[in-house]
């Protein structure tokens, strides 16, 4: 027999150590350590969504058995204990540079937070705001969207990144929207903007309420409270660990086509396959709108304008590719007024005959009201 001997062989090398072994560590890794049930009951909240019990308890006893075969933790009187290796092992996979072994509820609601949604290299004070709703919320919808990491930002200036994230979208993400972030748009003209970034665009009222209901839309979180945003980003991370740790020749199950509920607007299941709407750049906007607006013009020659209301129903017309809504389309109208792509023009004397026409048209901008498109001769 070879002097490693057979033991030696069957012993997993440390970096072979699965994804999953390495989330059972950090528990193992908590102060106080933790038993085999503490394990498997802990971690459950995380991939109950993917195993049943049975199989998760089993899963949980074999990840176990490696960590403890490859010397990252111990077993005296049926707990656990973590190894130096083993502690370094968990403090790298939450970002962590080491010290003291914090309390298991810590490492779940904030570290294991933090590394679900890829944060977990960042400043302790950035993760800390993650203890709290508002800051939890605010920095999902940051990462979601690619906005600054920045910490104690009020909803009305998230809402304000956000209007300038959905109205690039609305431009195809063609041009870098430079309005002012969004500060140039009234309350609710940005907060019905960045409201088109949801699943189901509306007004939801407030920036807090838009915050939040974007934040959970996007974790797959089914309510807006911190217990049920933490869950959703653990699950999602259980199942990223799962995948991660499976055996490359292990034999998968089919996968099962993920459909989405309908949107509340929908007719039936045609409607989950529409097209991906085909946005304009911003000249092919302003050309668009400049000829919907000559068809419609009234005035004097060198004083036509067309009220924004029917430019807006004759290009839901001939653009019907753009899929644009009405809060997009001023938005829009904005921005190119905003670059020189074309004019607005706002009315000067108002009358009782024309009062829906202006009502309908009402584009809010800094401190003016445009009401018409400038058609130029």
């Amino acid at each position: 027999m070879s002097a490693l001997g057979s033991g030696a062989l069957a012993r997993p090398r440390r970096s072979e150590v699965s994804a999953l072994a390495t989330l059972a560590l950090v528990r193992i890794a908590a102060a106080g350590g933790a038993t085999r049930a503490d394990i498997a009951g802990d971690l459950a909240p995380l991939v109950s969504h993917k195993l049943p019990p049975a199989e998760w308890r089993r899963l949980a006893e074999r990840e176990i058995g490696h960590i403890l075969a490859a010397e990252l933790a111990s077993e005296t009187r049926g707990r656990l204990s973590a190894a130096d290796a083993g502690a370094l092992r968990a403090a790298r996979f939450l970002g962590h540079k080491g010290g003291e072994p914090r309390p298991w509820a810590e490492l779940r609601d904030i570290a294991l937070v933090a590394k679900g949604l890829g944060v977990e290299g960042e400043s302790s004070s950035r993760v800390k705001v993650l203890s709290r709703l508002e800051g939890l919320r605010a920095l999902i919808v940051q990462k979601a969207y690619g906005l600054p990491l920045r910490k104690n930002q009020p909803p009305a200036k998230l809402r304000a990144q956000l209007a300038v994230v959905a109205l690039e979208r609305a431009f195809g993400n063609k041009i870098k929207a430079g309005f002012g972030k969004g500060s140039a748009l009234s309350s609710k003209a940005g907060r019905l903007l960045a409201g088109q970034l949801s699943q189901i665009p509306r007004d939801f009222g407030t920036d807090a309420k838009l915050i939040a209901h974007l934040a959970a839309e996007h974790v797959g979180a089914k309510e807006t409270d911190l217990d049920a945003l933490r869950l959703a980003i653990l699950r999602q991370l259980g199942a990223a660990l799962l995948e991660e740790s499976r055996a490359p020749e292990a034999p998968r199950p089919a996968a099962v086509p993920r459909v989405l509920p309908p949107a509340a607007n929908d007719i039936g299941p045609a409607a989950l396959q529409r097209p991906k709407p085909q946005r304009p750049d911003l000249a092919e906007f302003a050309r668009a709108v400049k000829a919907a607006a000559r068809g419609r013009a009234e005035g004097w020659p060198g004083h036509r304008k067309a009220y924004i209301a029917h430019v807006w129903q004759a290009m839901r017309g001939l653009e019907p590719d753009w899929d644009l809504s009405e809060i997009e389309f001023k938005c829009m109208l904005a921005e190119a007024h905003r670059v020189g792509q074309l004019v607005l023009a706002n009315a000067d004397l108002k009358d009782k005959k024309n009062i829906k026409e202006l009502e309908s048209s009402a584009v809010l901008y800094k401190n003016t009201v445009w009401h018409f498109v400038r058609v130029e001769e």
